[in-house]
């Protein structure tokens, strides 16, 4: 063999290592772009849930509490902000102002004993408190597969295709206050 076909051999298979390297990373940034996806759409899910419980939570309370009706609009206003919001930011936003509007509708409730004692508000309490515990794996899932994802496009050498390839890092799915991070209580007291 002479000097130019070992060279072009080299030459050819550094080629080919490259092409794999380069098809092997994308394809890893393809499959966590599609994790973060899927994960979000789990929080979708409970997110959508928890609207629903939220709307038939206000029925039942307003049944009770027909003068508290400041304190039903802002959940209600809260939730429409909620369903329509677009961006995650403005999700992120919109569902920590539902939180404090539910926040302040369980806090309503105590003043409404024959409310507490209802079947169907202990039902939805007790649905909402499952539905939160739901919500907050959903948004560990979401957030561990962003952190990986994240990882990934930031770590030598793969950062160096993350551009070409339009990967950028994705945002943290987050509630305001640690406070925020448990679902909201209320004492239920045993009907006599």
């Amino acid at each position: 063999m002479d000097l130019g076909t070992i060279i072009l051999g080299t030459v050819v298979a550094a080629g080919v290592l490259l092409l794999a390297w380069v098809a092997l990373t994308f394809n890893s940034f393809v499959r966590l772009r599609n994790r973060v996806e899927e994960a979000f759409s789990g929080i979708d899910v409970q997110l959508r849930r928890r609207h629903d419980l939220v709307s038939n939570l206000v029925k039942v309370v307003q049944a009770y509490a027909r003068h508290e009706r400041e304190t039903l609009e802002t959940v209600v206003n809260a939730r429409g902000a909620a369903i329509n919001a677009g961006s995650l930011a403005a999700r992120q936003a919109s569902e920590n102002g539902l939180s404090h509007s539910i926040d302040r509708l369980l806090a309503l409730v105590e003043n409404y004993p024959d409310l507490k004692a209802d079947r169907s508000f202990r039902k939805l309490h007790h649905d909402l408190v499952e539905l939160e515990d739901h919500l907050q794996y959903a948004r560990r899932y979401y957030n561990g597969t962003v952190r990986d994802f994240n990882t990934r496009i930031e770590q030598f050498p793969a950062n160096l295709l993350a551009p070409v390839f339009q990967m950028r890092n994705r945002e943290f799915f987050e509630l305001e206050s640690p406070a925020e991070r448990h679902a909201p209580e209320i004492v239920m007291e045993q009907p006599s």
